[in-house]
């Protein structure tokens, strides 16, 4: 059995900031059930030391030594469904109100990454593959290279690095490299983790990886410009025939409207039109608005920001409630756009309805009970939120970038293929013109409307064959 340990920031069941951690908290599992050992390492934050320290095992300490960071780091475990979840501690530098976003962000996770590298002496255990997510982990390759070379059980070592969003690349004054992570100058010199006069965590990790993956094919191919490439694409380039895009899956088990406790009625695709229809009345209930069954629901549950498309939204916010329409909103983000539709909920009363913050109980509502569910991202490596509207029957209105372009095949009304709807460019008209386009199949072509949502709800969303493509990765590096 070919063994492999994830090393990321974050990670389910355990904390959650972001997509990262419904990743973290999926592919080991749907590996496992392609017979590989899979274990996982994250920080131990203080939401997890509150919640469940209790369920965690204490395995020893060890002191760490990195640049001029001398610190201790006390290791913990416990066993999720047969995957075993290891913790590093220090109170100093984890239990803090918020995951990321601290002047010291460079030294903390510098001290994460060595005292991960650290435990695998520490429980004499040398995986053929180090899985590693994102900045927070990029410098592993590198410092297994250059501080570990020399011990035969992690030069075997393989290492694959996966890109959630190269928007966020952990770049830091040069002086990180050696004063937290003991690293030589020379790595900074040959211009290996150089990033215009300071270091890139992320691009130690597409330098010195084995293999690159990204989470979705068309993505994969995006960054390569300079336009979605983040002044990574030369990189990116140069690594070309070692990056693979594969696309995510979701946690069917959590994410599953049969079986969905949060729901007012469970559904499956030979009933989910009484399902949709019990939830809708439900969540009109709930929120205020008017009870109607006659109406569609669209849903937005979004980070509230530029990325994700808002702003296509709100300068046509007029233009869709004009519609025969409700509109139910969960996020929070960019002040501009919260007020935005603060002001729609308070002008359309009873037809739009603006929940501000994220509440998990209520997205599950609000998958269940929409018909049309609208992202229109600028940009999008993966998505999530389009794949969970799938499972529920809520089509997705997507554009098409990135994973949406991936995963969200527009509505042909000739051949009745199709599991959404999508557009191409960044133009609001364009978006505008296809909530139009979605609204009148949804009234006046029920057939076709049925068809698809057929279609959106038997979509694979599982991580089944995500998994299966990580496996012929893994293979490519250590084997059968």
């Amino acid at each position: 059995m070919k063994t492999v340990l994830f090393v990321a920031s974050e990670g389910l069941p355990f904390i959650k900031s972001g997509g990262l951690a419904d990743v973290v908290g999926s592919l080991p599992k749907a590996l496992y059930a392609c017979n590989y050992e899979v274990r996982v390492v994250i920080p131990l934050y203080r939401k997890t030391a509150e919640k469940d320290h209790g369920k965690l095992t204490y395995i020893g300490t060890r002191q760490i030594h990195s640049g001029w960071i001398n610190q201790p780091a006390n290791y913990y475990q416990c066993d999720v469904d047969g995957i075993i979840y290891y913790f590093v501690e220090h109170q100093g530098y984890f239990e803090r109100e918020q995951l990321y976003g601290y002047a010291d962000d460079g030294e903390r996770f510098a001290y994460f990454q060595k005292a991960v590298l650290e435990l695998l002496y520490h429980i004499d255990w040398y995986p053929d593959i180090i899985h590693t997510h994102d900045w927070h982990t990029g410098m592993i390759p590198l410092m297994t290279h250059a501080l570990y070379g020399s011990d035969w059980r992690f030069e075997k070592i393989k290492h694959v690095y996966t890109i959630h969003n190269l928007a966020f690349q952990g770049n830091f004054p040069e002086s990180v490299l050696t004063t937290c992570l003991g690293l030589d100058r020379y790595f900074y010199d040959n211009g290996s983790v150089k990033f215009d006069s300071g270091i890139s965590f992320m691009k130690a990790g597409l330098v010195y990886a084995d293999k690159i993956t990204t989470v979705s094919p068309t993505y994969s191919h995006e960054i390569l410009t300079s336009e979605f490439g983040e002044r990574m694409d030369e990189v990116l380039r140069y690594r070309h025939d070692d990056l693979w895009g594969i696309v995510n899956g979701i946690n069917v088990d959590e994410w599953n409207p049969k079986t969905d406790k949060l729901l007012a009625k469970n559904y499956n695709v030979k009933n989910w039109k009484a399902g949709k229809k019990a939830n809708k009345k439900a969540l009109q209930e709930e929120l205020g608005l008017e009870v109607r069954d006659d109406v569609m629901l669209i849903g937005l549950v979004s980070r509230l920001t530029n990325q994700k498309g808002v702003y296509l939204i709100t300068e046509k916010m007029n233009e869709i409630m004009s519609l025969n329409v409700q509109f139910c909103i969960l996020g929070t983000g960019e002040e501009n756009a919260e007020n935005a539709f603060k002001w729609l909920e308070a002008n359309y009363k009873g037809k739009a309805v603006y929940y501000c913050g994220y509440n998990e109980e209520l997205a599950h509502r609000i998958y269940a009970a929409s018909d049309l569910f609208l992202m229109p991202s600028i940009y999008e490596p993966c998505g999530i939120g389009q794949l969970i509207a799938m499972h529920y029957g809520a089509l997705p209105l997507v554009r098409e970038t990135g994973g949406l372009k991936d995963t969200v095949h527009p509505y042909n009304q000739y051949t009745g293929e199709g599991n959404g709807f999508s557009f191409w460019s960044k133009n609001p008209n364009d978006m505008m013109y296809t909530i139009r386009w979605a609204s009148e199949q949804y009234y006046y072509n029920q057939d076709g409307w049925k068809q698809l949502v057929n279609n959106a709800m038997n979509t694979d969303v599982s991580w089944q064959q995500s998994a299966n493509l990580y496996g012929e990765l893994y293979k490519m590096l250590v084997g059968e």
